[in-house]
């Protein structure tokens, strides 16, 4: 017969130690040289978003299957009052339902990811994470113009975060766990591991280091294997069979570089634009009108619907004539624009390889009619036109290349795609004045902000890898024996429990020494000692957030609190200390 109090014994000791151990785990993680766990919750952060990528997919494709068994991306074979009307449809139904949530769960993509990282400690709601993957998977199902990339990179960073926030992570610790799922989640879309490496590093979390990349390495491994797991080890172009000409094409490719550059400034511009002067509008209205924009131009234009990497395959393939890619190139970046800056929540990468892919059609077509003996094939002009685009407009040229390279299996492709990529990145950044699109609609949304170095170096560190733990709590009135009894405890700082201030110990006993009678109480409140006044902090606070805190309530120090009792103190010269070393 089983033994009932010993189980519940059990159970509760099991509890005790599973608590100290998560609490020795959020010590750990709030030092700077936690790689070790950081590593493992990589590990976990991977395969959680690559699951959650799967599942998005999954929410995409098999809809689309079923509308589409040729092929899930065939919105031509459609009707031209389909083409028109069902991202209209789709979008009024979208706009209706996003209308009947909160506003600040409106915010998705990229950008969204960034704001968080940079104004709230990489804490990134469920509402947004929820809108993000219904709502990119209704766009692209319905055939609005956006791609799955942005999404995706939202999902994972959510997937990091979140699985942060559940554990009660110190907040230091939850922008590398986005960043982990920002690569695992590009890799499991793309099945591009070191291209998810690179955009997460270059983009999210913009710091290079061994115990920055180890955990992004190895989450973007765990993605790569749970999507490979369920779409096998493909690359998503179909690898042809293309070289470069020669050195004379040189000039052709820095041509090739700032002709995609006024196509990148030009795409910056139509979005920011659009955000600005259409953000204030109800999201139902902007969305609806975001359909309306992908249903007219798609009535021309079909190839424009959804991800289009069928259309890319074709342009690889050279299959594409000269009006058609520039027809699709001028379509594809006017409505994408548009629809991305009225706020639908869906991604921007597929369309810029898709716009990238027609310039470089164009061009490419250009170049063989100029040297047709010795000049590239169309489809290396394509596969420069993707990475270049990609890259001018994030303003990510190392992820852009890597992309590329993975996306397309053609190792000859580098040495002129970083001419091409350079060029382009250059000429929209300095010839036209454009920032990175997510760096430039943060601040068109009044969400931008330069951290300080100071900041910088605080956020890394989490409060509780400063907390001074030996202390005492007492009332401002005790006896003389109380005191003995406190400092027998050899403590820092004795806490006065009522008013929440902090006296040194050390003040204490030198007070106690000049004591005659023993039979005295002592107030606390009225003897020679440095009162330290104190605020509470959160224990996932980092040390940023608590110097915040303290120059906010114009006090001392702060402590942090476990089951409403006070665990630990931190002063404000400690903090100073830390980052002035």
């Amino acid at each position: 017969m089983m033994n009932f109090p010993k189980l519940v014994s059990f159970f509760k000791n099991s509890k005790q130690k599973l608590h100290h151990q998560s609490e020795q785990l959020r010590d750990q993680l709030a030092t700077i040289e936690a790689l070790p766990q950081l590593v493992i919750l990589g590990l976990l952060t991977g395969s959680i978003a690559g699951l959650v990528i799967v599942l998005f997919r999954a929410l995409v494709e098999i809809p689309l299957y079923i509308a589409l068994p040729d092929n899930n991306e065939n919105f031509e074979m459609l009707s031209q009052t389909a083409h028109f009307w069902i991202p209209v449809i789709g979008a009024i139904c979208l706009g209706v339902v996003m209308q009947l949530f909160d506003k600040k769960h409106y915010s998705t993509g990229v950008a969204h990811v960034l704001d968080r990282i940079r104004n709230h400690q990489g804490r990134l709601p469920f509402g947004n994470f929820f809108m993000q993957l219904l709502g990119g998977a209704f766009c692209l199902i319905t055939g609005q113009s956006v791609g799955r990339e942005g999404p995706a990179v939202h999902l994972g960073a959510a997937s990091g975060s979140l699985l942060g926030q559940w554990l009660k992570l110190p907040n230091n610790s939850l922008k590398p766990l986005a960043g982990c799922g920002v690569a695992a989640a590009i890799a499991a879309c793309f099945n591009t591991p070191m291209a998810g490496v690179i955009f997460a590093m270059e983009v999210v979390v913009m710091e290079y280091s061994i115990a920055g990349f180890l955990p992004v390495i190895l989450s973007a491994v765990a993605g790569t294997a749970i999507s490979q797991a369920f779409y096998g080890n493909n690359i998503n172009f179909n690898p042809l069979n293309r070289e470069m000409g020669g050195l004379i094409e040189l000039p052709l490719f820095i041509i090739a570089g700032f002709s995609i550059a006024i196509f990148a400034a030009a795409f910056i511009r139509i979005q920011l634009f659009v955000c600005k002067y259409t953000q204030a509008h109800p999201i139902a209205l902007r969305i609806a009108a975001a359909g309306l924009v992908t249903g007219c131009g798609a009535v021309f234009y079909p190839q424009i619907m959804g991800v289009g990497y069928d259309t890319i395959d074709l342009a690889l393939a050279g299959q594409l004539g000269l009006s058609l890619l520039i027809g699709l190139m001028l379509i594809k970046l006017m409505v994408t624009a548009v629809v991305l800056g009225l706020g639908t929540p869906g991604g921007v990468i597929g369309p810029l390889l898709f716009i990238g892919a027609c310039v470089g059609g164009v061009i490419g077509g250009a170049a063989n009619w100029l040297m047709p003996q010795s000049a590239s094939p169309i489809g290396f002009y394509v596969i420069l036109g993707m990475g270049a685009m990609m890259g001018a407009v994030l303003n990510a040229p190392l992820a852009a290349m890597m992309a590329i390279l993975e996306l397309t299996f053609v190792p000859g492709i580098i040495f002129p795609s970083m001419l091409v990529v350079v060029v382009a990145c250059l000429t929209s950044r300095w010839a036209f004045k454009t920032e990175g699109l997510f760096e430039a609609l943060l601040k068109v949304q009044g969400k931008h902000r330069t951290m300080e170095v100071a900041e910088h170096l605080l956020s890394k560190t989490g409060i509780r890898s400063l907390l001074d733990r030996r202390f005492a709590i007492c009332p401002h009135v005790i006896s003389f024996q109380q005191a003995e009894n406190i400092l027998s405890k050899h403590p820092n700082w004795v806490i006065l429990d009522e008013e929440k201030q902090l006296i040194n110990a050390s003040d204490l006993a030198a007070y106690m020494t000049k004591i005659k009678d023993n039979t005295t109480d002592i107030n606390l409140l009225e003897i020679s000692a440095r009162r330290l006044d104190m605020v509470e902090v959160a224990a996932e606070s980092n040390l940023y957030q608590a110097l915040v805190a303290i120059t906010q309530a114009q006090v001392d120090a702060v402590y942090i609190c476990q089951s409403n009792q006070i665990v630990g103190v931190v002063t404000n010269e400690k903090i100073n200390n830390y980052y002035r070393l």
